[in-house]
């Protein structure tokens, strides 16, 4: 081993000029009984806090007591387990003839206390003292290095022990297992635990848990047998460390033979023990027997409490976590920061942003605010309930933020729809040169998905590569992902084929890219492929391949694919299927039949499903199953206008203007608007957004001039404008309203802005509507222009006059 560390950092205090000899432990100094019986080294004594301490201090100076070793030695003990090693070091400097355990003592000071820099000096300076350093000295150092991962110096110091002659010390190269354990160097640990003369069991929990804490659980286990052939029996300490171990590979089994192992040699009783078996139960699926043992537990710590609350959140019933929350705060048990997170956790789960803003407070009044990690679940957990401002405001207050933070902070814009803020805090956080990991990568790329711009998308790709994360299976699927939803559907089938791995996301993701974009065939033939592969389909699998037969007409297909799921896999569908399966019937126009499969369902229906059959029923003009349908679904109090709309278009398509003036009626009592559409298209870096009807736009003018001789010329080639939803006005002016919607003027922008030849790429928040579908046909007949509209459901490839979704959407 190296002596390297000889050359570190020299020491913060002035190095005095060395001593001619060394002191050891073995000397002893006479304390005169009337200072050792006076009244301020019995306060010493008794002190618990640095306050208590500061309080004394006066008393010892006034009584001319400050000089002497006793109260030296205790209150450089003292300052040095409270942390006050500046007070420590004061006390020490002026001591003539120090002895050398006042200077172990302050090596632990800085070891526990202050920088492992400061620690590493003043080794050195004892070094220049002619101080012999102790076995303990070692351990400590080694501790340091462990805890902050300090694999280099931590090797310095281990060359230093075996210089010193404590390469055979049980307790030396026990701190010296835990170095390597703890920076990752399982393997080293090893070497060292095996070359070990004798073992002791404290040797024997640290290769344990360090082979446990590294992902290493079957070869944990595999110690404990041999310890114990070795004639070493478990502990407790054993336990705590296996347990987790057992978690991890989810072996419930094994995890209870080490449960009765427990109750045979009589550790039932210990609550570091039953919090470990708790946490492995729960984490093995199994959280009604953890609940028993913590129901049954005498007492109970707060890490207690903290995993019953996390074994239920990872469970999926964040509503019993609260009540076990709950439940800790009426017994009078502090929660720590590991109980807010949990509880902030669960709170995101219920969207229960009451208890939510609850939990917030309950951080404060534990003067939490300043815990990183606290405020990161509570910037999740806003941003989960919807109330992403206040999550951004949290974020912006925030000392000393993290990865973490920033990664939560933009997944949080991402998922509530606030994109242009997702990607600026990525660009932000770029130019703070704050490196992405994975997470920030899958939270920001579906952000730029959601733009449908490729430019953009292919700007992020480049970074990925650049960034070395184009090998993670998680990015990569995001970029299939928002390659399909950008309308470069060979380009995300192109990634897909070149990862050599895949995850059940990453087939979903390519399936559902297929069905979007009208590829029912492909997106069937993936699925066969994936059928056939080691990757088996789940719930979301289904999903995307009944939504891509649904959008290309597969109905036989679909129908078949659903009996499937459940007879071949097991899979029970959920309400998302009933809705999938009810759009594939409702859109081939078999709307009787899918007005049966609702009736037969063996689950109450959901807004969705009833919304679906409502849809179905716009399309194909049905007014009495569309009544039906719209009154289940209203009584289920949905909390956007959409639907009504669709039901109010029903009636106007078939002209019953009274109910649809009810239906105006109805939306405007309960507050309810209609949605906005809104298409984006891309320009020179720069987002135009247009909605209908509007004059905001700087070349509005020239938009609208444009529109008008456009609509002239493919009403030459035979677009007849369709005006049934539109009532009270002149045919002329609802020709006019048609033409001015939004995807349109963006379209009409689009042509303006760009050459010949250049695709235009237009995303729309809400359904294309018929007319406009049959006009942007004609539109690219007559310009000779592909366009590509991405709406809420899908991709329409507009080419020569014809529509890849076939005029079935």
């Amino acid at each position: 081993m190296s002596s390297h560390i000889l050359t570190s950092p020299p020491p913060l205090t002035t190095t005095p000029t060395p001593k001619p000899h060394s002191h050891t432990l073995s000397q002893r100094t006479q304390i005169p009984l009337h200072v050792y019986k006076h009244p301020t080294a019995i306060l010493l004594e008794l002190s618990t806090s640095i306050k208590e301490v500061y309080q004394i201090l006066p008393h010892i100076i006034k009584s001319n007591l400050y000089s002497e070793h006793l109260f030296q030695t205790k209150l450089l003990s003292l300052f040095c387990n409270h942390g006050c090693i500046s007070d420590a070091v004061r006390v020490f400097e002026p001591i003539q003839d120090k002895p050398d355990v006042l200077y172990y003592t302050l090596l632990k000071g800085y070891a526990k206390n202050s920088s492992l820099d400061e620690a590493l000096s003043f080794f050195i300076r004892m070094k220049i003292d002619n101080i012999k350093p102790v076995v303990y000295n070692f351990t400590y150092l080694l501790k340091v290095c462990g805890d902050k991962g300090e694999l280099r110096r931590g090797k310095e110091i281990h060359g230093q022990l075996i210089k010193n002659g404590f390469s055979s010390n049980v307790f030396a190269m026990t701190g010296v297992i835990n170095l390597y354990a703890k920076c990752r160097q399982i393997e080293e640990a090893y070497k060292m635990f095996d070359r070990m003369p004798e073992r002791d069991l404290v040797s024997w929990n640290t290769i344990i848990s360090g082979f446990a804490q590294n992902g290493l659980a079957k070869l944990a286990l595999g110690l404990v047998a041999r310890m114990q052939e070795e004639g070493q029996r478990p502990d407790s300490i054993t336990l705590v460390s296996i347990l987790p171990a057992v978690a991890d590979m989810g072996k419930v089994k094994m995890g209870k033979a080490v449960h009765g192992y427990v109750i045979r040699a009589g550790f039932e009783g210990l609550v570091n023990v039953n919090t470990a078996l708790v946490d492995m139960y729960s984490k093995c699926r199994f959280v009604g027997i953890g609940r028993l043992i913590f129901d049954g537990m005498k007492q109970k710590t707060a890490v207690s409490w903290n995993s019953m609350i996390d074994g239920y959140i990872q469970s999926g019933d964040a509503a019993e976590a609260m009540v076990i929350f709950q439940k800790m705060l009426d017994e009078g048990v502090e929660p720590t920061d590991v109980t807010i997170m949990g509880a902030a956790h669960a709170c995101a789960a219920l969207g229960d942003l009451d208890r939510g803003i609850f939990v917030h407070k309950l951080s404060e009044n534990l003067k939490l605010g300043s815990n990183v990690s606290v405020m990161n679940s509570l910037i999740s957990m806003y941003s989960k309930c919807k109330r992403v401002d206040i999550a951004a405001g949290i974020f912006e207050k925030l000392h000393g933020k993290t990865l973490v933070s920033w990664n939560a902070m933009i997944l949080g814009f991402a998922q509530n729809g606030c994109i242009i803020y997702a990607l600026n805090y990525f660009y932000e956080m770029h130019s703070r040169n704050i490196r992405p990991d994975t997470f920030t990568m899958v939270s920001v790329i579906p952000a730029l998905a959601e733009l449908s711009i490729t430019r953009q998308a292919k700007w992020i790709h480049g970074f990925c590569i650049r960034s070395c994360l184009d090998g993670d299976v998680f990015v990569m699927t995001a970029l299939v992902d928002m390659y399909a939803k950008c309308g470069a559907i060979h380009t995300a089938r192109k990634l897909f084929d070149m990862m050599n791995e895949r995850h059940v996301t990453t087939w979903n993701a390519m399936i559902d890219g297929y069905g979007t974009h009208g590829l029912g065939k492909a997106a069937i033939e993936l699925f066969t492929e994936m059928q056939q592969g080691a990757i088996k389909p789940n719930d979301v699998t289904f999903l995307c391949v009944l939504s891509a037969c649904s959008h290309s007409g597969m109905v036989e297909e679909g129908l078949s694919y659903f009996t499937s799921m459940e007879r071949d896999y097991g899979i029970e569908p959920a309400m998302d299927h009933y809705g999938a399966m009810v759009d594939l019937l409702g859109r081939a126009g078999r709307l009787d039949q899918a007005w049966n499969f609702i009736q037969n369902m063996p689950i109450k229906p959901g807004i969705n499903v009833y919304g679906a059959m409502l849809g179905a029923c716009k399309i194909h003009k049905n007014v009495e199953l569309g009544e039906k349908a719209a009154n289940k679904l209203l009584a289920l109090n949905p909390d956007e206008g959409g639907y009504h709309v669709l039901l109010a278009n029903i009636y106007a398509t078939a002209s019953m203007w009274a109910k649809v003036a009810q239906v105006r009626t109805v939306m405007k009592k309960k507050g309810l608007q209609k949605t906005p559409g809104c298409s984006v298209v891309e320009l020179r870096n720069e987002v135009h957004s247009f909605y209908s009807g509007t004059t905001n736009h700087p070349q509005s003018q020239k938009i609208y001039a444009f529109l008008e001789e456009l609509g002239d010329k493919i009403k030459a080639k035979g677009y007849v404008p369709n005006t049934s939803s539109i009532h009270d006005v002149e045919d002329d002016v609802k020709e006019q309203l048609n033409s001015t919607h939004s995807e349109r003027l963006a379209i009409a922008f689009g042509l303006l802005n760009t050459s010949q030849g250049t695709p235009i790429h237009i995303r729309k928040n809400l359904r294309v509507c018929g007319d406009c579908h049959n006009a942007t046909k004609y539109i690219s007949l007559v310009t000779g222009r592909e366009i590509i509209v991405r709406d809420m459901q899908r991709f329409h490839h507009f080419k020569n006059g014809t529509c890849s979704c076939g005029d079935y959407w």
